[in-house]
């Protein structure tokens, strides 16, 4: 949206500014001092000064779109590395759930106890999109070998 609204023309504080966002942070968010904190607590009443400044931006929709973007919910795309897949799977198929064999293997380069190993294996657990290509595999295995 700031990229269709930016006119090469004008500086970035004019561009910003006529989108409704702010250049300088520390003039958008003013923190008090010391002595303003010290000092007793002014009521200031809402003046319409807050509607007049909107309509002096002229591309509202930029800071619109921008809310209504950051407020939608966004999709988790967690996912294991493909070495980590592969030794849990390797750990998963030899010693089933036995944690404290697993942390006694060979190939536990890291050294990880059993309970590290446990959490990696639930993070896996509940990872489908990675889970079920094991689970898919380790059906197709087990056919096999019954058959």
């Amino acid at each position: 949206q700031v990229k269709k609204a930016w006119e090469q023309r004008r500086t970035v504080e004019q561009n910003l500014n006529d989108m409704g966002l702010a250049y300088d942070p520390n003039k958008a968010l003013k923190i008090p001092s010391a002595k303003e904190l010290l000092q007793p607590m002014e009521v200031v009443e809402e003046s319409s000064d807050c509607g007049d400044e909107m309509s002096l931006h002229i591309k509202d929709y930029v800071t619109k779109e921008l809310e209504s973007e950051a407020k939608a919910p966004r999709v988790k795309n967690f996912r294991l590395p493909n070495n980590q897949v592969t030794w849990l799977t390797y750990l998963m198929d030899k010693y089933k759930d036995d944690y404290k064999a697993m942390a006694r293997d060979p190939k536990n380069y890291y050294q990880e106890t059993w309970r590290q190993i446990r959490n990696k294996i639930k993070k896996f657990k509940n990872i489908p999109e990675q889970y079920s290509k094991y689970m898919e595999s380790h059906k197709k295995q087990s056919s096999v070998e019954s058959s």
